[in-house]
């Protein structure tokens, strides 16, 4: 294989997972890693990548630029599905019974998951409120789950709604859980591009008994703009990709669950 088909083919990778391994592309491309390393700083050069240790991540998981929400959709869709499953299955069995549901796409196949999971009788009533028009339609469809729709200026872009009625709402509720999107995930805390919307992530967070963030694998290791909370704040981490070493690391000193779907 020729160097540019080669690079090509690390770059489509990187543009479909959001990161890539040193080691897993020099076992699967058949090259040495120091070949791969090389590959990555041209990639680097070129602004398709962003080197990390022990790999790359795509240079858009660093962007100060959102994505529409109805873009989002579609990347990495499995691993936001097995997400959510693992997360709503922990759930369940942990009983609570109020949520308190971020804006986003994962959260969005929570919702999903959890109108699957959730029992079915009258006993098993659950309350969810959101500040996200499209998971309280998902919700809504389930018999048991009483849903609350936090109001507030809506946001095309992402679906959510922001500002000072959302905040208000958000702070006078207390959840047993808090189920949260991030745009980015490493050592430094949980980021996301918008200060409105980070402003509203941070009440999130402050508002629950239990916080439980979900990252598929192309948000672990990246960061954005502004800063909604650190580490020690978040009690369960979902994610379907290993998180990178230096993250793993911040994540278990700050007591920080990891659960990889």
């Amino acid at each position: 294989m020729l160097a540019v088909q080669r690079r090509d083919a690390i770059a489509a990778r990187i543009r479909a997972d959001g990161r890539v391994l040193v080691t897993e592309l020099a076992t699967d491309l058949g090259i040495t890693q120091e070949t791969v390393r090389r590959d990555l700083d041209s990639l680097e050069v070129a602004g398709i990548a962003r080197r990390v240790h022990g790999g790359a991540v795509s240079a858009e998981r660093v962007s100060l630029v959102e994505s529409a929400v109805d873009e989002r959709v579609g990347r990495n869709a499995a691993g936001k599905h097995r997400i959510a499953d693992l997360a709503a299955r922990r759930l369940v069995a942990l009983g609570a019974t109020s949520l308190l549901v971020d804006a986003g796409t994962t959260t969005a196949a929570f919702a999903e998951a959890i109108v699957q999971q959730w029992p079915q009788h009258f006993g098993a009533r659950l309350v969810v409120a959101t500040h996200a028009p499209a998971v309280a339609a998902i919700l809504s469809r389930h018999p048991a789950i009483e849903v609350h729709v936090i109001g507030g200026r809506l946001r095309q872009l992402t679906g959510a709604s922001v500002g000072a009625q959302t905040l208000l709402a958000i702070q006078s509720m207390t959840p047993d859980v808090v189920v949260l999107g991030t745009n980015g995930l490493d050592a430094s805390g949980l980021t996301t591009p918008d200060p409105e919307e980070a402003a509203v992530k941070a009440a999130i967070v402050a508002s629950g008994r239990r916080v439980a963030c979900l990252a598929d694998g192309s948000k672990v290791g990246a960061s954005t703009l502004c800063r909604f909370a650190e580490l020690d704040a978040v009690d369960v981490v979902v994610t379907d990709a290993e998180p990178d070493a230096e993250t793993a690391a911040a994540l278990e000193a700050a007591g920080t669950e990891v659960h990889v779907a």
